[in-house]
């Protein structure tokens, strides 16, 4: 059995915090998520290998006893769970502790972890139960990318969950690593017990057009020095379509406007959206004709 070194499969340090475990796992997640690398196999597992080193090391009681096997792996290779340390007892210790749901993608909900994770945390910190009571069915995470344009206008995904397929409304608004709540979807529950639920981490991607904080937005524009001199109309785009801005006379660089209600909807609620806060860029003219530079030299001997 091979060991793993998740901190390595996660690209983190041993001393990493929480935080910066689950910033990471995001990143990577991302990147080698089954949507983006459709009939790449080896995306496919590295992805299943970010899901599964992330349950590990998430999870603070799952990380201190794996941070305990660590060096002491040949050692129980060698001598099994009889010599030196018990590792064996760990996925007995699990039962009825710890979390109950484990990372998956929409494309492999329910598939097993490696054999190593089995071993040593009971697979996946289901544990042993003999209650004759219902059960609550274990609840499922995964992750859902999307763009910031599907941010703002809402948007819907087909997902697979095993052999069934369900339909994801995202509501327009919804914030970066927002997580959504799908009532129902996640393991059946035993004995009668009520179904699991799925949880979705959505991770807006990165816009090159627009920043957004919190449900405003900001951008540059660029603006022609003639319109920022003598004022003027300039077409922009936005997530709501294209608009016409006024640009005052006399408008400097640096000089940000604040457009009403072209920001982000705020996440189900009818309110006004944010803004837009348009940061002026104005553009030097160059390669200028002589008759220009002649322009601009009487220009200059206008002024004090």
């Amino acid at each position: 059995m091979e060991y793993k070194d998740y901190y390595s499969v996660l690209g983190v340090a041993k001393d990493a915090t929480q935080e910066e475990i689950k910033k990471q796992y995001r990143k990577l997640a991302i990147k080698y998520h089954p949507d983006k690398n459709q009939g790449n196999k080896q995306a496919e597992d590295r992805f299943k290998d970010l899901g599964e080193a992330y349950e590990v090391l998430s999870d603070p009681s799952k990380r201190k006893k794996y941070d305990r096997l660590g060096s002491n792996w040949k050692q129980y290779e060698q001598s099994g769970p009889q010599g030196g340390a018990d590792f064996s007892q760990w996925a007995q210790q699990q039962g009825g502790r710890g979390r109950q749901s484990r990372t998956y993608s929409e494309e492999d909900m329910g598939g097993d972890f490696s054999d190593f994770f089995n071993s040593f945390f009971g697979g996946g910190g289901r544990g042993r139960r003999t209650e004759n009571s219902p059960q609550k069915g274990q609840d499922y995470e995964a992750t859902i990318a999307i763009s910031l344009e599907e941010a703002f206008h809402g948007v819907e995904r087909m997902i697979s969950l095993g052999e069934e397929k369900i339909k994801i409304t995202i509501p327009p608004g919804v914030q970066d690593e927002q997580v959504l709540r799908v009532k129902g979807k996640g393991g059946t529950g035993r004995r009668g017990g009520e179904s699991g639920h799925l949880y979705l981490h959505v991770a807006v991607d990165p816009d090159d057009r627009f920043d957004r904080q919190n449900n405003d937005l900001y951008c540059d524009v660029h603006v022609p020095l003639y319109t920022a001199v003598l004022g003027g109309e300039l077409t922009i785009n936005t997530l709501k379509g294209n608009f016409n801005i006024k640009i005052p006379a006399e408008t400097q660089t640096g000089k940000t406007l604040r457009l009403k209600g072209l920001g982000m909807p705020v996440y189900q609620k009818k309110v006004e959206p944010g803004a837009l806060y348009v940061k002026i860029i104005v553009d030097i003219p160059t390669r200028l004709t002589l008759a220009e530079k002649e322009l601009f030299a009487k220009l200059a001997s206008l002024r004090p």
